[in-house]
């Protein structure tokens, strides 16, 4: 998982189009429905729109629940095996 935190990012969020391209839809109003729906956190600028962080969504999509690391205080090695 190493790779992961190691590819650039070309920003902290999601533009707009790949919001829409999550969601499937281009409505702000639909959009914050099925982000909602399906349990993705977000928030919305001034303007409306929703806005979801670039890791968050990586997590997310590759079927990590970031909440869950949040609380479990993250990852952490096992060490009990280790002579």
């Amino acid at each position: 998982m190493g790779a992961m935190f190691e590819m650039a990012l070309p920003s902290e969020t999601l533009a707009a189009e790949e919001v829409a391209q999550i969601c499937g839809c281009q409505r702000k109003a639909d959009q914050i429905e099925w982000l909602v729906k399906n349990g993705w956190t977000f928030h919305k600028n001034r303007a409306g729109d929703p806005i979801v962080g670039r890791m968050y969504a990586r997590l997310k999509l590759s079927g990590i629940n970031p909440q869950s690391m949040v609380a479990s205080g993250g990852w952490t090695p096992d060490f009990s095996q280790v002579r």
